[in-house]
């Protein structure tokens, strides 16, 4: 029950922000809610402020425990379509789930692992953060932080988890 009521609002969220932003899925990354090198102002619930460093660290979400954040507290995903460090999240995929964007190495906090956090580069030129080899996503239907609404989800052909601090995905719902 609880699932589908996630679903329903996951779906919910991104039609709302695909309405709104006029994207679709077009698979050129150009939908995407973060900031771009050229747009600057953009902002996105996981993205860091274009040209700024992007954070990742730990905190107590719910009954999921320490699990991954950002620098704004906002729980991070990952996508299990991803089979490498490369993103296959783009378009509409990005709207409703927008990769962690940084300027630069990505800094940690809490029981995150630096060892364990590096980057990617994304068809679109962005720098996208990944975490033990994992890209990292945030979610548009996480309104603050501490949500988790994205957990365990299936979209864009593949489920979404949050990741503990030792970047596994954490299989509860």
């Amino acid at each position: 029950m609880r699932r589908m009521r996630l679903a329903v609002v996951g779906t919910a969220a991104f039609l709302t922000i695909a309405a709104m932003s006029g994207c679709s899925d077009d698979g050129g990354g150009g939908g995407s809610s973060y900031a771009s090198p050229s747009a600057s102002k953009s902002k996105s619930p996981s993205s860091a402020p274009a040209g700024a460093q992007a954070e990742v660290k730990t905190a107590k979400v719910g009954d999921l425990g320490t699990v991954l954040v950002d620098g704004k507290g906002r729980t991070l995903y990952l996508f299990e379509a991803d089979k490498s460090t490369s993103s296959t999240c783009k378009g509409g995929c990005a709207t409703a789930w927008p990769p962690l964007l940084t300027k630069g190495k990505a800094s940690v906090g809490g029981s995150a692992q630096d060892k364990l956090l590096g980057t990617t580069k994304r068809d679109d030129g962005t720098t996208q953060v990944t975490y033990h080899g994992h890209p990292v996503y945030g979610y548009a239907g996480d309104t603050k932080p501490g949500d988790a609404n994205g957990q365990a989800l299936n979209q864009f052909g593949a489920e979404w988890y949050v990741l503990d601090a030792d970047g596994n995905k954490v299989d509860k719902d």
